[in-house]
């Protein structure tokens, strides 16, 4: 199936490491001009080189505006925006009790203000375009809170409604806007939690991790003009651990 992807112009937010950066690879597998974005320079240009990327725009985006500063950048450079993914890394683990005002602010901005940046950014260009794609890539706590995720749990809630009013907005006039859920996923940061084989059998019917590569196989079609019908979605990818939605 041709996706009809070759040309269409990418920005992925952390996508020099895991799930975003699977993403990117199968972005340019299918002919995408795909930008990437990282922390530092070094790490950005070393990755960016590995895949064959066109370009990256290095960034922090627990840093305020940064987001919106690096999206006005890109349409400024390259003239369109055709798809853009937002990710970002996991915040700190803590009860509620346990998460400070200083953790609150910083998660908001990385989790939530990040993503309202970019799209300020990004939705006036697609419109003009009458074309766009957005994908947030979330967590199943989106859908089920997790022990001792307090920020994520109500933050990454909210992309969901977030999402789905924008959709409404927008589903007229080319764009879709879709949340992608990602279960428990064989990267580093899972990696290094040292789950015994045992202990991911009883967390996931499907007995094993996902691969990165199977979330980023969704998450590409969901980037083609062929996911035209397909808008203010929340899919999980995690072998079955949702069993209530």
């Amino acid at each position: 199936m041709d996706l009809q992807l070759k040309g269409k112009k990418a920005l992925i937010f952390g996508s020099t490491g895991g799930i975003g950066l699977s993403i990117a690879k199968s972005l340019i597998s299918e002919g995408a001009d795909v930008y990437i974005n990282g922390r530092t320079e070094d790490k950005c240009a070393r990755i960016c080189d590995e895949i064959k990327a066109k370009g990256f725009y290095a960034g922090d985006l627990t840093e305020k505006g940064i987001a919106k500063e690096i999206t006005e950048l890109f349409i400024k450079d390259n003239g369109a925006l055709d798809i853009l993914v937002t990710n970002t890394g996991g915040p700190k683990k803590g009860n509620f009790l346990d998460v400070d005002t200083e953790q609150w602010n910083t998660d908001f901005q990385s989790l939530w203000l990040s993503v309202v940046d970019s799209l300020h950014a990004a939705l006036p260009q697609m419109e003009k375009q009458n074309f766009g794609r957005v994908l947030l890539v979330t967590s199943l706590a989106a859908k089920e809170p997790l022990p001792g995720l307090t920020t994520s749990n109500g933050l990454r809630a909210g992309l969901a409604g977030l999402v789905r009013s924008i959709s409404n907005e927008y589903a007229s006039k080319g764009i879709t806007l879709n949340l992608i859920l990602p279960g428990y996923t064989n990267t580093e940061r899972l990696q290094a939690l040292n789950l015994s084989e045992e202990k991911i059998k009883e967390l996931v019917p499907a007995g094993r991790l996902g691969e990165p590569e199977e979330l980023a196989d969704l998450a590409t079609f969901l980037a083609s003009p062929r996911a035209a019908y397909i808008t203010a979605q929340s899919i999980a990818i995690d072998g079955g651990v949702l069993r209530g939605h």
